[in-house]
């Protein structure tokens, strides 16, 4: 083997750490977002009084996406752990889909809708959350 040959192995070993190490960190935060995501959304919907008195005056149907999404949180980020190039789509279509359904409670708003302006703060973050791990996941698993 040529000394170049090993010297590349060896620049290629050390460039893919980072990139590991960020999708590892990316979908732990993919994970415990949709559990917590799934939890709080569960209880408000399953009708506990604690949880609803909690949420005050949610939206009903941001409160059933967050749910159902929170499902998705969990298989994008386990998909991203293991480095999977579909799980990427998903975060992608997450994003996506937040940000429609942010602009549609924007739209409720709007109309005179009654909300809770932590749901502002809490669409704002996953929005941001879920472009941020989009980004990261194709960056680091779509390169060739």
């Amino acid at each position: 083997m040529r000394k170049t040959d090993e010297k590349e192995k060896f620049t290629m070993n050390i460039t893919k750490q980072p990139r590991g190490f960020l999708v590892w960190v990316i979908s732990l935060i993919a994970m415990g977002f949709g559990l917590l995501t799934i939890k709080e959304g569960g209880m408000t919907l399953s009708g506990n009084e604690a949880a609803v008195r909690a949420a005050g005056n949610y939206v009903p149907f941001v409160l059933w996406f967050n749910f159902l999404a929170g499902f998705a949180y969990v298989v994008a980020g386990a998909g991203l752990l293991l480095q999977q190039r579909w799980a990427v789509w998903l975060a992608v279509v997450i994003a996506a889909s937040t940000a429609i359904t942010f602009t549609a409670f924007g739209t409720h708003v709007l109309l005179g809708g009654l909300y809770e302006k932590r749901t502002v703060i809490a669409m704002i973050l996953r929005t941001l959350v879920w472009v941020v791990i989009a980004t990261v996941a194709a960056r680091s698993l779509l390169r060739k």
